[in-house]
């Protein structure tokens, strides 16, 4: 008998019907002979209509009420669930993230897992029982209750997958797997058969929303097989792996893209050898994540510092630059919004040069200005308008023939 983890998300639960469905594919799985730990998500869109309420209330709630807001949602998943398998003769339990023994830091609204204790999840599978957990949700040492993040299900299901040994992940989605772009802006996209950890890692960094970032370092840093498929259909999905198996002949293997990128600029910066240090580790201090940076160095000797922020962080970023201008030692900030970032990932750019070279020479030909540019070993990603972002994504893909059936 083997243990597998399944999880499901909010669309795949998001009514009475799917929850069935939901249910008819643990049974199948229970069928086979395996022990199952189910992972769900809040219904459909139950989390942002909660988001909605608290933001009528207040435009900048308690990240710690907002936790104790956003994690019923999962509460009325795992209880339809468990009902539904018991209506289906099998036996099954639901467990909120405290009870099924994840822990995570004592952070509100991004909490990172600090461990799990297994002991009452594996009692429960011991009796033969299916096991439903609320993703998405820890408690603290000190009892508080805590959120993982949007997508933070797929890294409860990952981290339970790798804490309790299972055999498989499978995390069922509203699409087949994971595609070469988002197959709801471009036509061409086509479904992977597989993809490295390292790639997957970049796609979910760089926008790609079919698995969550943490979910894939959990599955890298303990080998735990991940498989991408459809809740609604039927057929084989992306297996995440140590090496991609299938069309390695890829140099690039997607293009992911994201919206609402803000750039901020921090004019008349001290050049010495501390400031950029304590910048980010005043930003980082306050959990604010910075991505593309770039610095230069004016005639007078002091500094300019560009970095792109999610749109969402400027106003405390700004807040927490401004709180300590004077031990940053700038002279004003600048913001530019309405941008968007489009990357190209794949780990055969690690051998063939030429590569961003093609990307930049793609986007000009089709008048398209990069603003700002980051690169890695298996990515290269610009900055870009906003109102340019899918142009470039049409374009990019089109080029390096992802479309193309390999």
């Amino acid at each position: 008998m083997g243990l597998v983890v399944q999880k499901f998300g909010g669309t795949s639960v998001g009514s009475v019907e799917r929850i069935l469905n939901v249910a008819a594919c643990v049974r199948e799985e229970k069928e086979r002979g395996n022990n199952v730990v189910v992972v769900v998500s809040a219904m459909g869109k139950s989390t942002d209509q909660l988001v909605r309420l608290a933001r009528e209330i207040s435009e900048e709630p308690s990240k710690r009420e907002m936790d104790m807001l956003l994690s019923t949602g999962e509460q009325v998943t795992i209880a339809l669930l468990s009902m539904a398998l018991q209506q289906q003769g099998l036996e099954a339990v639901s467990f909120t993230g405290w009870q099924a023994g994840i822990v995570t830091e004592p952070v509100h609204g991004n909490a990172r897992i600090a461990k799990i204790n297994t002991e009452a999840v594996k009692a429960q599978l011991s009796t033969g029982k299916v096991v439903i957990v609320a993703g998405f949700q820890g408690i603290t040492e000190e009892g508080e209750i805590t959120t993982l993040g949007r997508g933070g299900s797929d890294t409860t299901a990952v981290a339970l997958a790798a804490a309790l040994k299972a055999d498989k992940c499978d995390i069922y989605t509203d699409v087949t797997g994971v595609f070469t772009t988002d197959p709801r802006y471009v036509k061409d996209a086509r479904k992977l058969l597989s993809v490295s950890y390292d790639e997957m890692l970049e796609l979910a960094n760089l926008g790609a929303g079919v698995l969550h970032p943490r979910a894939v370092e959990f599955a890298k840093n303990y080998k735990v097989q991940l498989v991408v498929r459809s809740s609604m259909e039927k057929e084989e999905g992306t297996v995440i792996e140590e090496e991609a198996t299938m069309e390695q002949n890829l140099v690039v293997r997607g293009v992911a893209f994201e919206d609402e990128i803000t750039r901020v600029t921090v004019l008349g910066l001290t050049n010495s050898l501390t400031s950029l240090s304590t910048i980010f580790t005043t930003l980082a201090q306050n959990h604010l994540n910075v991505d593309i940076i770039i610095q230069s160095t004016t005639e007078s000797g002091s500094a300019n510092l560009s970095f792109s922020i999610h749109t969402n962080d400027l106003m405390e970023t700004v807040k927490v630059l401004e709180e300590n201008k004077a031990e940053l030692g700038y002279e004003q900030l600048d913001a530019e919004n309405k941008l968007a970032k489009v990357s190209i990932v794949g780990s055969g750019m690690i051998s063939n040069p030429g590569v961003a070279a093609k990307m930049f020479k793609v986007l000009a030909e089709n008048d398209i200005q990069i603003k700002m540019v980051s690169t890695s070993e298996i990515k290269v990603s610009v900055v870009v308008e906003e109102k340019n972002m899918l142009k470039a994504v049409e374009a990019l893909h089109e080029a390096f023939e992802l479309g193309q059936q390999q």
